[in-house]
């Protein structure tokens, strides 16, 4: 439970209808594999002890009695597993019937959670054998013990911060308000639902979509364990599709038709963060709620491979054209409010012959064919200096001239010589005063020409850079719309080639591509033997593992020793583990001291889940001490 991890199983067992010595034979071989397997919370389907197809037989004296043996013996099976364990079971109170959850741990039973939403449609109406359950917690002698019996419990693990468990059945998940609901909104971060749900067409879909929709917006993990095939196939078929979800993701699922477990790492610490963000969980509600705590053995979760390499980019091809699309929309859409607003009609941007001009080019081009603007009223300058290569000089006035914008090439290497002069600058001094006296240059001279042509200067720079601060402070750093401001570098790359692979043009397809292979460099370095010299992945680090910091650290809150675990984990094999912590450190840093840069961006728009603008996502003080986190990140190895 190291970070928040914790390790769940849905557990579909092999079943006979109404044999409860075989049912209970396969739960406890299911406890016993999921608990092996390290999960803390094990949860079975809905009435699993004698199967939820058992019809009148629900009103028969012995099943109802052999059921409460059956689950002493479970219960007692419990006594050395390390885990909360959830079974379904038909349960007799004051000559009522009900639909029961029985939460078991260390050899007992903790609680009885009865189905409260009971239904009275279908071939197994419930209403013909079941009552509602109530919610306030009373008392239900078992085994000569007092068990709270109600819907309103809630299990607390003790030692593991934020792990709340509360339980829901079957179809009460689709009720208008759902005990999930109520649970979430009183601290449940983890929600078991014990099914019984037949296969229909397209009913996996529905329940997909219920699962992602109740986890995302009670930002919960959500562990849904459905009956399967052994139930009766009288009238329907039962298919044990089992889901375990967290804020909207699933993270694992079974195939319909299968027994067994399957298993995923809920971050409860995650939960815990994104609903200190949203600050819309009332935490009286709880006050309403039994409490019932349990032990965990504290130990550190094993990771499955649901963290991706590139969190701001979707691994599914389509869904990633999807996303390119609709992020480039977003970026052109703010281009053309700002265009509207002011009733301009012109536009001035740096073209370098990298990603990150080449992209804000792509963008300004699509907004003006959004407003009917002719193309041509896009100015494209071309300033090159003492690190300008022939690739990139000849990619940037190629594409420019493909995209029907029109090119202004200006040198700058004589007014940057003569400034150098003014400024008593060594020429051969490649210090910082000579890289960011280009990029101020630069930078003036688009203004001027804004001014000239009435025009408004399109900022390049990414949202990555920003995070860094990898920006010459009043040079590259400031525009009057920054189009790039909330992408992060690896997205970039991604925005490029879907243009290039979507805009059905050769000759602009081949421009990207090669923008695309070319090193990412600000080009403010003399060349050697003609090609860049300097690379800016060599100064500040890897991107992909800074855009992969940028969004755990921003958007999760997570502290320096789990960003450095995730990393590991997401790098093997690719990183050494010094260096990970290598470019950490140097994120940290530059992170806190570059947030002056950040406090007085430009606009531009937000395109994703995480932002640095300080209007938005990222109100930081420009002076704040990165010492605590800098002292956790020296104890890392």
């Amino acid at each position: 439970m190291k970070h928040g991890f914790v390790k769940v199983a849905a557990v579909t067992p092999d079943l006979r209808v109404a044999d409860t010595v075989f049912n209970t034979e396969k739960i406890c071989e299911g406890i016993k594999e999921a608990s092996s397997n390290g999960a803390k919370i094990i949860v079975f389907p809905e009435l699993c002890i004698c199967a939820s197809t058992c019809g009148d037989l629900f009103l028969q004296e012995r099943l109802l009695s052999d059921c409460k043996e059956k689950l002493l013996q479970i219960a007692t099976f419990t006594e050395n597993v390390d885990a909360l364990v959830f079974v379904g079971i038909p349960l007799e109170r004051e000559g009522k019937l009900y639909n029961v959850a029985a939460a078991l741990k260390d050899g007992e039973v903790l609680g009885f959670l009865p189905k409260s939403v009971i239904f009275g449609y279908g071939e197994y109406a419930e209403n013909r054998y079941f009552a509602p359950g109530n919610k306030e917690a009373v008392s239900l002698y078992f085994d000569g013990e007092a068990v709270p019996f109600g819907t309103n419990i809630l299990f607390e693990a003790e030692g593991v911060e934020g792990l709340l468990v509360g339980c829901e059945i079957g179809e009460e998940m689709s009720a208008p308000i759902s005990p999930s609901t109520m649970h979430a909104t009183a601290g449940a971060t983890v929600i078991v639902n014990l099914a019984a749900s037949n296969m229909a067409v397209g009913k996996v879909t529905y329940t997909d979509l219920l699962v992602r929709t109740l986890s995302n917006k009670l930002l919960c993990g959500y562990i849904y364990a459905n009956t399967g095939e052994g139930e009766s196939s009288t009238d329907l078929v039962f298919g044990g599709h089992n889901f375990i979800a967290e804020k909207g993701l699933v993270l694992a699922q079974s195939d319909s038709f299968s027994t067994g477990a399957v298993y995923g790492e809920i971050d409860v610490q995650k939960l815990r963060m994104e609903r200190r963000r949203k600050n819309c969980f009332v935490p009286d509600e709880k006050e309403s709620y039994l409490v019932i705590p349990f032990s965990l053995t504290q130990e550190e979760t094993a990771l499955s491979d649901r963290f991706s390499k590139s969190p701001f980019v979707p691994e599914d091809l389509e869904e990633r054209r999807m996303r390119c699309e609709e992020i480039l929309n977003i970026q052109a859409q703010g281009l053309k409010k700002r265009y509207r607003h002011i009733g301009g009609k012109n536009a001035v941007l740096g073209i370098s012959g990298g990603l990150d001009s080449t992209l804000a080019l792509l963008v300004t081009v699509r907004c003006f064919d959004l407003l009917g603007l002719p193309r041509e009223n896009i100015l494209a300058v071309t300033m090159p200096c003492f690190g300008t290569t022939d690739r990139t000089y000849d990619n940037a006035c190629k594409l420019t001239k493909a995209l029907g914008a029109t090119l202004e090439e200006i040198d700058i290497k004589e007014a940057v010589t003569v400034h150098f002069k003014d400024i008593k600058q060594d020429m051969d001094n490649h210090n910082v005063t000579y890289e960011n006296s280009q990029a101020r240059e630069r930078t003036q001279i688009l203004m001027d020409i804004a001014n000239r042509e009435n025009a408004l200067v399109i900022g390049t720079g990414d949202m990555s850079e920003l995070a860094l601060g990898w920006a010459t402070y009043n040079g590259d750093h400031m525009s009057m719309y920054g189009v790039n401001a909330g992408v992060p570098k690896t997205l970039v790359r991604h925005l490029v080639q879907y243009y290039a692979d979507t805009c059905g043009d050769a000759e602009i397809g081949s421009v990207l591509y090669d923008v695309l292979d070319t090193p990412v460099s600000p080009e403010l370095l003399p060349p050697v033997d003609g090609k860049i010299a300097q690379k800016t992945e060599d100064l500040v680090g890897p991107y992909e593992l800074h855009d992969f910091f940028l969004y755990y650290i921003l958007r999760y809150g997570f502290e320096p020793e789990k960003v450095y675990r995730l990393a590991k984990h997401a790098f093997a094999g690719e990183y050494e583990d010094g260096v990970i912590l290598k470019w950490l450190k140097n994120f940290y840093r530059r992170f806190f001291s570059q947030q002056f840069k950040r406090s007085c961006l430009p606009d531009g728009p937000k395109v994703g889940s995480v932002g640095v603008s300080p209007r938005g996502d990222l109100k930081m003080p420009s002076d704040a001490c990165v010492r605590i986190w800098m002292e956790e990140l020296e104890n890392l190895r």
